[in-house]
């Protein structure tokens, strides 16, 4: 099979291969699935094939000879549903990260999106939690994207924080969907707003005289106000979501 990669899915292929049409041999009884996963890309990244020119689903055999088209996700371009070979994308946006972006989850958990951030799951776990759950898998480990029960996921590019943020706001089409600040950045739970008598033994004295404003997490308990940094986290959110 003739296979020619496009986008950001290139990102997973060696220097030789991008950006041009590949020769490779595919086992006699491979799906389309496991003949791309086999070239290095996840499922979960992709988001049309098209086989001498026709959509087909991932499932579909692999066959000796024809030319594959793969595509990633392109929030511009809409396509019929019975052209996707992959479901679309779940709303509202839930994620779930690996351990390993931890700083991450806690930024998208400050733009309002619901995220689990599992410490010490491994992999099978993850998974499994991510498809139960029907969360976006966020993750630098590409087999972990490969398990067939991943349905939704990302294998995160950038390495800082910031960074990565500001990828899954345009991977995701987040900026539209962003609700700062409702979201407790340590539990993951729903932030309501307190009246500043119920919460001023709880909080350092002259912050109690000083703010009027307070919200407190309905899960854990912690109480939250906009102190001095409110201002620069509000900027840096504000340069992520354009």
């Amino acid at each position: 099979m003739v296979f020619r990669f496009y986008g950001e899915l290139n990102d997973f292929l060696p220097e030789s291969q991008r950006q041009r049409a590949t020769l490779c041999a595919c086992a006699r009884d491979a799906s389309l699935k496991h003949a791309i996963e086999a070239l290095g890309v996840p499922h979960p990244e992709i988001a049309l094939v098209l086989v001498d020119g026709e959509p087909v689903a991932l499932s579909q055999a692999a066959c000796d000879g024809a030319r594959v088209a793969v595509y990633p996700r392109f929030f511009g371009l809409k396509l019929a549903p019975a052209m996707v070979a992959s479901p679309p994308l779940p709303e509202p946006r839930r994620f779930l990260a690996d351990g390993h972006l931890f700083a991450l989850g806690r930024k998208l958990r400050m733009l309002g999106f619901d995220t689990v951030l599992p410490r010490s799951l491994d992999d099978a776990l993850l998974a499994a939690c991510a498809a139960r759950e029907r969360r976006i898998l966020l993750t630098r480990d590409r087999e972990l994207l490969k398990r067939a029960e991943v349905e939704f996921g990302r294998y995160v590019r950038a390495v800082r924080p910031q960074a990565q943020l500001r990828e899954l706001v345009l991977a995701f089409d987040l900026a539209t969907r962003a609700r700062p600040f409702v979201r407790c950045m340590e539990c993951n739970g729903d932030l309501r707003p307190v009246g500043a008598a119920a919460v001023r033994h709880r909080v350092p004295p002259g912050v109690a005289a000083r703010y009027t404003r307070f919200v407190r997490c309905v899960a854990c308990d912690r109480v939250y106000w906009q102190g001095s940094h409110y201002a620069r986290m509000r900027d840096g959110l504000d340069a992520v979501l354009g």
